[in-house]
């Protein structure tokens, strides 16, 4: 495999762990949150009962959070500053919609990922302070 062909897998591969981490904060901290905060509590205790994991994550949220954060930030990076100067030798110029297919694809899974982070962070972190300083 030469080293476009190797860009394009690694691309895909950041963009793949992006999202799944990023989810992994939605699932650990914004999600029982925001179900609590909608009176669904026994909700959480149930979710939880039955997927234990997400305690683990949730007592790990710094490390969680730092992780995807990073991963996200790399995409970016990658996204918008390294694959668009890897992508002008790597399009074929026979089927140019390849590329540009992909490269759409995978901005979108880029920003729902970053979406999910920002919605993740925000309950995990800033809403918490909010609701106190308001319920005071």
């Amino acid at each position: 495999m030469n080293a476009v062909g190797s860009g394009k897998v690694s691309s895909s591969l950041l963009s793949y762990f992006s999202l799944f981490t990023s989810v992994g904060t939605l699932l650990c901290c914004a999600l029982p949150s925001l179900l609590v905060l909608a009176g669904l509590g026994a909700s959480v205790a149930s979710t939880l009962s039955a997927l234990p994991w997400l305690v683990s994550l949730s007592r790990h949220k710094q490390w969680t959070f730092a992780v995807s954060g990073i991963l996200i930030a790399l995409s970016f990076l990658n996204m918008y500053y390294i694959a668009p100067r890897l992508r002008a030798n790597a399009c074929p110029p026979d089927n140019p919609s390849v590329c540009v297919e992909a490269s759409k694809f995978s901005r979108v899974l880029l920003w729902v990922s970053a979406a999910i982070y920002v919605v993740g962070f925000f309950s995990a972190y800033i809403l918490g302070p909010i609701l106190t300083k308001l319920d005071n």
